[in-house]
């Protein structure tokens, strides 16, 4: 069956158990004060969009985009399902999400990610996508645990 990339569906209580898990993930990552994770409330927030792809109806990956400003936005949230890593799916999620962004007249995405040896793949992934090194943005400050990137569309 063909992976399905779709919004959110909150009511859903498999979301909920994989979202806590990304936060489960990253609780040893780094002091408090450095994780910067949304929780399954921030996450409704309504100027946050929340994905997730599905294999045969299990959530095995979820990103999210977060208004930072007009035409700018933050990529949050990204997680695959550990078992299914190094298959693509955060590619083509990330994929997904730009092209949203890019629909809507977005013109930038930003992030911010671990600094740790934890993060290495995913900062590989971000950097092939075109994505590049940048100061902090919005709210955040220099932080040692942190990498912030940034892609115009």
């Amino acid at each position: 069956m063909p992976l399905l990339i779709d919004r959110a569906d909150f009511a859903n209580p498999q979301l909920r158990a994989f979202l806590q898990a990304h936060l489960d993930d990253l609780a040893p990552t780094a002091p408090a004060e450095s994780r910067h994770a949304l929780d399954l409330a921030a996450l409704q927030r309504p100027e946050v969009r929340l994905w997730t792809v599905q294999d045969d109806q299990c959530i095995v990956g979820t990103a999210a985009l977060a208004a930072l400003e007009p035409r700018h936005e933050e990529l949050k949230s990204m997680r695959t399902d550990p078992a299914r890593r190094g298959e693509g799916i955060a590619r083509r999620l990330l994929d997904h999400l730009l092209q949203d962004a890019k629909d809507r007249g977005i013109e930038r995405i930003s992030l911010e990610t671990g600094s740790m040896e934890f993060f290495a793949p995913a900062r590989a992934l971000y950097l092939r996508a075109g994505f590049t090194p940048c100061a902090p943005f919005g709210s955040y400050r220099d932080d040692p645990n942190s990498t912030y990137l940034s892609r115009r569309l």
